[in-house]
């Protein structure tokens, strides 16, 4: 692994590191919204004291060349409007500070330093992949982080951070799991990297469940701009059949795009050979931004988190949108970070609800949670609670309590319901080798 550059996979696990003490001391945001006011702090307002409002914050990237989640805190603002106008939070008004990482470790630092400075009582439904960046001075402030989108390993570990979905682990491992009763060889592709060793394990560890080989490991350059050698490469590895029948997996994060565009064409003398991916490498955004019906993501099958957006328990969140929303096209019902988004101010909601007329404060948020509080997410995902104690802890995931997942397929270019129900892979992952 000597000499390797690090894998700035969207999706993938990402590996923390400390950040210096004086981080806390660094400059001011620079992308930061308010519904109130503007990016300078309110006198006199902090985050959940007294009878004034209640402050939390939302980031995601936006505006960027590699993955873009607008819809987040655009949904969150929303959503502030929403419950604002049906008397806010325990008769408070909720005030949302929003935020663009830029998909920067830098901006993304500032992002949670302006949060300590506004005295945020929770960071909610964000997406940012810098944890080594933005989790140190959350947990130096006592502020927790509730439903990040599961995009890197420290979401799973950080004693102030609250998942609401299992990430790529459970995305993968789910993957595997359905892989083994309908695929002849599977093969993975993945960055060659410190994060994409990590990969082979989860998948293999769903395909073991049923009784399948593991899968052919296929490295890839990390920063390739096509894919036509790898793609030959991984068809002939799978093909040896008579069938010619076999799974690719491509796992390459922000590159995975690029991949199937390579994939597509050297597919052409193998129809019998399927795709299938994890949402944490494709989700609605990107097929929609792939030509939809007309691109290499038709007929894939893939696992996601949570029910498909056609599903009646979205009900909810498209009454938000359609009260809040109405003509704002970065927020999508099917994406996957919006979704998230909505859990987690769902989430939220309940916490502060437990509260009464108790301080809202971080302190207070991170102590209902950390006492077992149960929450209730109208069947998108088991009901949640969050303790020191999870049965994912002996494989590094002791913050994982939503090992669900549910498989997917791209038919007519939008995600579509391929099972029933969910999948809990809680043993598939507690039997994972992922040294």
């Amino acid at each position: 692994m000597t000499g390797r550059r690090r894998f700035r996979s969207t999706f993938l696990p990402t590996i923390t590191r400390p950040v210096r003490a004086t981080a806390l001391a660094a400059g001011a945001l620079v992308a930061c919204v308010s519904l109130t006011a503007g990016c300078g702090a309110v006198p006199g307002v902090t985050g959940g004291s007294g009878d004034g409002p209640i402050t939390v914050m939302t980031w995601a990237p936006g505006d960027t060349e590699a993955t873009n989640k607008p819809g987040m805190p655009a949904f969150a603002q929303a959503y502030a409007r929403w419950i604002n106008g049906k008397g806010g939070l325990n008769g408070r008004k909720l005030r949302v500070l929003t935020c663009n990482d830029h998909n920067d470790s830098v901006t993304a630092a500032k992002c949670a330093r302006r949060a300590v400075e506004e005295n945020v009582v929770a960071v909610i439904g964000s997406y940012s992949q810098y944890s080594d960046s933005f989790l140190p001075p959350l947990e130096g402030a006592g502020i927790p982080y509730i439903g990040g989108y599961g995009v890197t390993s420290a979401e799973f570990t950080s004693p102030l951070s609250y998942p609401v979905n299992g990430g790529q682990p459970t995305l993968l491992a789910g993957l595997g799991k359905e892989l083994a009763t309908s695929c002849g060889p599977v093969a993975l592709v993945r960055p060659d990297s410190i994060a994409g060793d990590e990969l082979p394990g989860l998948l293999d560890s769903g395909l073991a469940t049923g009784g399948h080989p593991a899968s052919a490991d296929q490295l890839a350059q990390e920063d390739a701009t096509e894919y036509s050698g790898q793609s030959d490469r991984v068809l002939r590895s799978i093909t040896t059949n008579p069938a010619k029948k076999g799974c690719v997996v491509p796992a390459l994060g922000d590159r995975t795009g690029t991949f199937m565009d390579s994939f597509r064409r050297a597919r052409e003398d193998f129809p019998a050979v399927r795709t299938a991916m994890t949402l944490g490498s494709v989700d609605q955004t990107v097929i929609n931004a792939s030509g939809g019906r007309s691109g290499p993501y038709e007929g894939a099958y893939i696992t996601g988190w949570y029910p498909v957006a056609s599903d009646k328990r979205w009900d909810g969140m498209k009454d938000v949108i359609r009260e809040q929303a109405f003509d704002d096209n970065r927020i999508d019902p099917a994406d996957a970070g919006v979704q998230t988004t909505w859990i987690a101010y769902t989430v939220f909601r309940q916490v502060v609800e437990s509260l009464g007329d108790g301080e809202v404060t971080g302190d207070t948020v991170t102590h209902a949670l950390d006492e077992g509080l149960e929450v209730g997410t109208g069947g998108l995902t088991p009901t949640l609670r969050w303790t020191f104690q999870s049965r994912l802890a002996t494989v590094g995931f002791p913050r994982l309590v939503n090992a669900d997942v549910t498989l997917q397929v791209v038919r007519q270019g939008r995600l579509a319901a391929a099972g029933k129900g969910f999948t809990d892979v809680t043993k598939t992952l507690a039997n994972a080798q992922l040294d």
